[in-house]
């Protein structure tokens, strides 16, 4: 794990024991390697509070209210506060990854089409949002029919760009890091289905740096099961 470029730390957000697996692993590849952590919990525009936090001069309650943590990402915030404070103390960058809200909901209502000037300020050129790859979006489409939706509708297209355009704002976000600090590793705090298989944002990172090594890790529970062909790495965790 600590010879790749990136690695990703896959989780299921409201599962603590993921949380605790992913700080373990933080910790010893900080001991390793110059490392970077990219997170989902944070969105692009508020890369600033992120940064002003590592520099001591906001502290945690004001990190969380000037990041608007809890209307934009909601999971407790004891999940990810051992891992930012890791970070503080050790002065390991933080990156904030997320696609803004604003910029998913707009899309997932209205389609790729509706983005238009400054709504790209955040997040890549509309060449680069690539909605092909019928095994991504056939997952896609078993989630969305799985939460209510006709899967044949223009409801699934705007759900799958809206997908797609958060996957391709955080794999631009890795590559931003690799290219900016080549000899640091990025370890990425994200969702499983932003990662599951490859489809989501490594397949994309890859088609922008097709050199780069990456590694998925998936955490798993003993009352857990996946497709082996889920994750490059499968961590056990006590969800005792």
């Amino acid at each position: 794990m600590a010879a790749v470029s990136v690695v990703y730390l896959s989780e299921t957000h409201n599962e603590g024991f993921d949380h605790v697996a992913q700080l373990e692993i933080v910790q010893s590849l900080a001991e390793q390697n110059e490392i970077v952590i990219a997170l989902e919990m944070f969105q692009c525009p508020f890369q600033s509070v992120l940064d002003a936090y590592l520099a001591g001069k906001l502290s945690e309650s004001e990190l969380i209210a000037q990041s608007e943590y809890e209307t934009r990402w909601g999971f407790g915030w004891e999940f990810y506060a051992p891992i930012l404070r890791y970070a503080k103390e050790n002065q390991i960058p933080l990156v904030a990854l997320n696609t803004p809200t604003e910029m998913t909901r707009q899309v997932a209502l209205e389609g790729l089409e509706s983005l238009s000037g400054k709504d790209f300020q955040f997040i890549p050129p509309i060449n680069e949002i690539n909605t092909s790859g019928e095994d991504y979006r056939a997952l896609m489409q078993s989630v969305f029919s799985a939460h209510g939706g006709q899967g044949n509708s223009d409801g699934f297209e705007n759900f799958f760009a809206a997908q797609v355009l958060w996957d391709e704002t955080m794999a631009e976000g890795v590559v931003q890091q690799l290219l900016a600090k080549p000899d640091a590793q990025v370890v990425v705090l994200v969702g499983e289905a932003h990662v599951g298989y490859g489809y989501g944002i490594p397949n994309r990172v890859r088609r922008r740096l097709p050199e780069v090594a990456q590694m998925s890790v998936q955490f798993l529970g003993a009352d857990k099961e996946k497709d082996p062909a889920f994750a490059d790495l499968f961590w056990m965790v006590d969800s005792d």
